[in-house]
């Protein structure tokens, strides 16, 4: 069952939704012209009386709902007890944090080498109120983003989301309570300390003794793993310079009854449920200011109504049961995959892996209208690359492109290339 196909008219006005059978019929007509590729929009060519004149499913209100998460997001469109629409959005924010981590290192190794930089400021470091890190900021704008662009598409007239807080103190330790709930584990102690006394003052992986150890991330930082205390242990230099960046599972591959070992003594990582936690409110807030009446649900409402409904694990599902629901009428179980890839950089000078600059970037990035991202269908009738491609184009300032389709293809000419979705920062899959 396919996504319902959102429909605007002449004047970009916002109508129902209709079946994809309808829409195929509208085109074959000559009614109406695709207008927007991901998610599939059509455009009538004559007006509408009414901004949200039903087409197929009659009138009725129309609700967004949102799961937000950490990695994904869930999105779900309902009319009535009618789900119409689904899709998924992929964050991209563990790539933001390890950009602002090159960032900073390349910085770092500026001010080390004594050469020219920006000099430190200090007098203009105060944060502002309500202030998120990038990596957690970009999670709400990009839900913000498509909740405004569902609402472009969509008569939508109220939104709900999953406002949902995870007690990380209860996830590590279920039976938790009274004081020790509110001292925390490191009451008392300093981190090294209490590393010491965790670990039996031994290496993690060779178990030497009575050596000087060093405090090893489990989870390694250059693969997204924290500072938390659960990810740390002990291990001499030989076996943290050996480890290195590597996973625990390949570095403890041919012990596999220590790698149990370990595991069962460390807790799971808490790095989604926290920036859950620290996004929900501004996600919240600003949803509010788009105009339409924003409902929560918590997380334990949406798994009930998930049960209840016999409904599988997915996110979108979840953000379907969000909030009250009596009744689910399931049109569509096809999601809409969305991932957040970014505009790409602005560095203008590409380096060679030694750091010298190998080539330089053209300063316009359109050539012959196409710019390197959109997607594109070339149909090629004459020459050796006789075909239909269709993918992301790399363009050239000779206007001979690149087309990433099932295989690449290499030059291409601009004059067989036809605009299918321009670039916009996101990659879609059904």
């Amino acid at each position: 069952m396919q996504n319902y196909t959102f429909v605007l008219d002449t004047n970009k006005r916002p109508l129902d939704p209709v079946h994809p059978a309808m829409a195929r019929k509208l085109l074959s007509n000559g009614e109406a012209a695709v207008f927007r590729r991901y998610p599939f929009t059509i455009i009538l060519k004559r007006g509408v009386d009414t901004p949200t004149q039903s087409m197929a499913l009659g009138s009725a209100s129309y609700e967004i709902k949102l799961d937000p998460g950490s990695k994904t997001t869930g999105i779900a469109l309902l009319k009535g007890e009618k789900l119409i629409f689904v899709a998924e959005l992929n964050h991209r924010g563990q790539a933001i944090k390890a950009s602002l981590d090159s960032r900073r290192a390349i910085r770092r190794g500026r001010r080390a080498r004594h050469t020219r930089y920006r000099q430190a400021r200090f007098l203009n470091r105060a944060r502002p109120k309500g202030w998120l890190a990038p990596s957690l900021k970009h999670r709400v704008d990009t839900t913000l983003t498509w909740v405004n662009k569902f609402i472009r598409f969509a008569p939508i007239n109220s939104i709900a989301m999953e406002l949902v807080q995870f007690d990380l103190q209860q996830l590590e330790n279920p039976e938790i309570s009274g004081v020790e709930y509110q001292q925390g584990e490191l009451l008392g102690y300093e981190i090294r300390e209490y590393l010491l006394n965790k670990w039996d003052r031994k290496c993690t992986y060779c178990k030497a003794e009575n050596i000087p150890l060093q405090v090893e991330h489990i989870h390694p930082k250059a693969r997204g793993g924290s500072n938390r205390i659960s990810n740390l242990c002990l291990a001499c230099e030989k076996c943290n310079l050996k480890k290195g960046t590597q996973d625990i599972k390949d570095f403890l591959s041919k012990k596999p009854d220590l790698l149990k070992q370990i595991m069962i003594q460390v807790k799971r990582p808490l790095k989604d449920a926290t920036a859950v936690n620290s996004t929900r409110w501004a996600l919240f807030n600003q949803l509010k200011l788009t105009g339409l009446p924003v409902t929560t649900g918590s997380g334990g409402q949406t798994k009930y109504n998930r049960t209840r409904l016999e409904l599988p694990k997915t996110h979108y599902f979840d953000a379907a049961c969000v909030g009250k629901v009596h009744k689910l009428i399931v049109s569509t179980t096809q999601p809409l995959s969305i991932k957040a890839n970014g505009h790409g950089t602005r560095q203008m000078c590409r380096t060679d892996k030694f750091g010298f600059p190998s080539r330089y970037l053209p300063r316009n990035k359109f050539v012959k209208g196409f710019q390197t991202g959109d997607i594109v269908k070339a149909v090629v009738t004459s020459g050796k690359k006789i075909g239909e491609y269709v993918g992301r184009v790399a363009v050239r300032s000779s206007g001979s492109f690149n087309i990433s389709a099932k295989e690449l293809v290499e030059g291409v000419n601009h004059k067989y290339c036809q605009i299918i979705h321009r670039k916009d920062g996101y990659s879609y899959q059904l």
